[in-house]
């Protein structure tokens, strides 16, 4: 989840590679009914069922209106889904979910889908993806912070926020880059574009004190060039959804049969 061009698209098929080079069985399912072109080639993909650009020229719609009827249309055919992913209900997928915020914070659609996967038996982890970019201005970066927390209230399955493209931070002091990944609320009164007038000072006050209240969010590093921040994102996920806990270990490819030496 997350918004327009956070990396999420990029997020699943990272995750997907990864994936197949540690011999893990993983699927892809796009629920984006907008979506034109991909990184991957999806198993499940919910324009098999509807497209927005369908919907648009059907019903005169905008956009917003199209998807919003997308999602509904999809929690009333229900069916479909669970045939589609009838033949995964042993496997790992990731679902690359639409940009549009208010799915996640404002409408029960996403809340209803989660619901309907776990009466399936999926154990679910929400991964919400915020771009680094959002560090660069204090303020963009509570609106973030803010709908991430949204989100996570809105849906309640077990849940990480990821921050994307963190290979654009390198010069980013230590000390400060962990404060953004730990949502440190004083750095919004710190912030001088925050102290316009009394009204907004005010407003900025109670958004540290709401975040202060919460006390949720806090933010996972990603780069997508560094394998072992790939792994780490991904170990998150496995230990929220408790993923390989029933599996029988592996056989070694072969016994050692040498001598052990001790030092």
């Amino acid at each position: 989840m997350g918004p327009a061009g956070s990396g999420k698209s990029t997020y699943c098929a990272t995750m997907l590679q990864h994936c197949e080079a540690a011999k893990r069985t993983v699927h892809l399912m796009n629920l984006d009914p907008a979506a034109e072109k991909f990184e991957y080639s999806p198993a499940v993909d919910i324009r098999d069922l509807i497209s927005l650009e369908d919907v648009m020229e059907e019903l005169h719609l905008g956009p917003n209106g199209g998807l919003i009827y997308c999602m509904e249309y999809l929690l009333e055919n229900l069916d479909w889904l669970d045939e589609a992913v009838g033949d995964y209900e042993n496997d790992y997928l990731i679902i690359d979910c639409p940009g549009q915020i208010e799915l996640y914070t404002h409408f029960p659609y996403m809340r209803s889908l989660c619901d309907h996967l776990r009466r399936l038996g999926y154990a679910i982890c929400g991964v919400y993806v915020l771009e680094s970019q959002f560090m660069v201005d204090k303020s963009k970066y509570f609106s973030g912070t803010l709908s991430a927390m949204s989100a996570m209230v809105q849906l309640e399955i077990p849940h990480i926020n990821v921050m994307s493209k963190m290979d654009l931070m390198a010069e980013m002091p230590e000390t400060e880059l962990e404060r953004y990944l730990n949502a440190d609320p004083s750095l919004l009164l710190e912030d001088p574009s925050s102290r316009s007038s009394a009204k907004f000072s005010r407003l900025n006050e109670a958004i540290v004190q709401l975040v202060e209240d919460y006390n949720m969010v806090g933010f996972i590093p990603l780069n997508i060039r560094d394998e072992d921040s790939v792994e780490y994102v991904l170990s998150h996920v496995d230990n929220a959804i408790q993923f390989g806990e029933d599996q029988e270990p592996r056989e070694p490819a072969r016994l050692y049969t040498g001598r052990f030496a001790a030092r």
